[in-house]
C-alpha cells in the first residue's frame, strides 16, 4: 500500500534560503573562505533548540550552494544574524572585508519568506523538506487535493465576509 503524507501543520514558520555563487573560480582564494564559513554556522544553529532552525538542506549547484533552512520566525533568522557572540556575524564582517580585495569573486544572496499557510505532500518518500521540519502526518480521506490540504487552516483573513456587513 502506497504511504501519503503531509506536514504537520504549524501556526508560524519561516523559509530562509541563502546563497553563493561562485563568479571568478580560479580565485579560490576569494570565495572558499565563505564556502567554508557556512557548515560551521549549521552545526551552531542545529545544536541549539533555542536558535528556532527547524531544519535544513544543502544544495549544490553548477557554481555554487543553497542552503534553505526553516525556522520558527523571522525574529530567530535576525537575532541569529546580528548576534556578534555567534558565528555569523563575524563570518559577514570578514565576507565584507574580504570583498574588497578581489570585488566581484563571490556572489552572495539571501531571501525570507514568512509562510502563513503551507501544503504538502510526500508519496512514498522518507519524511523530507517541510515534513521533516515541522512534523509529518498520513494525508487523510478528507485531505486528500492540495486544495483540501491548504485549507486545512482557518484564520479571522480565511473567513468570508458576510454581505450584510460590507453595508
Amino acid at each position: 500500500m502506497r504511504q501519503l503524507t503531509t506536514h504537520t501543520p504549524t501556526d508560524d514558520l519561516v523559509v530562509f534560503h541563502i546563497g553563493m555563487r561562485i563568479n571568478k573560480p580560479w580565485r579560490p582564494d576569494a570565495w572558499l573562505p565563505t564556502f567554508f564559513a557556512m557548515p560551521p554556522m549549521l552545526k551552531e544553529l542545529s545544536r541549539d533548540p533555542d536558535s528556532g532552525m527547524l531544519d535544513y538542506r544543502l544544495l549544490m549547484g553548477e557554481r555554487g550552494v543553497t542552503v534553505v533552512l526553516w525556522f520558527r520566525s523571522a525574529d530567530h533568522v535576525y537575532r541569529y544574524a546580528n548576534n556578534n557572540e555567534q558565528q555569523h556575524r563575524p563570518a559577514w564582517l570578514a565576507f565584507l572585508r574580504r570583498g574588497h580585495k578581489v570585488p566581484g569573486a563571490v556572489g552572495i544572496w539571501h531571501e525570507t519568506y514568512e509562510i502563513a499557510r503551507a501544503e504538502s505532500f510526500y508519496g512514498d518518500m522518507p519524511t523530507t523538506g517541510l515534513a521533516r521540519a515541522v512534523g509529518v502526518e498520513p494525508i487523510s480521506s478528507k485531505r486528500r487535493t492540495a486544495g483540501d490540504r491548504l485549507q486545512r487552516r482557518s484564520s479571522p483573513r480565511d473567513v468570508p465576509v458576510a454581505k450584510s456587513a460590507l453595508g
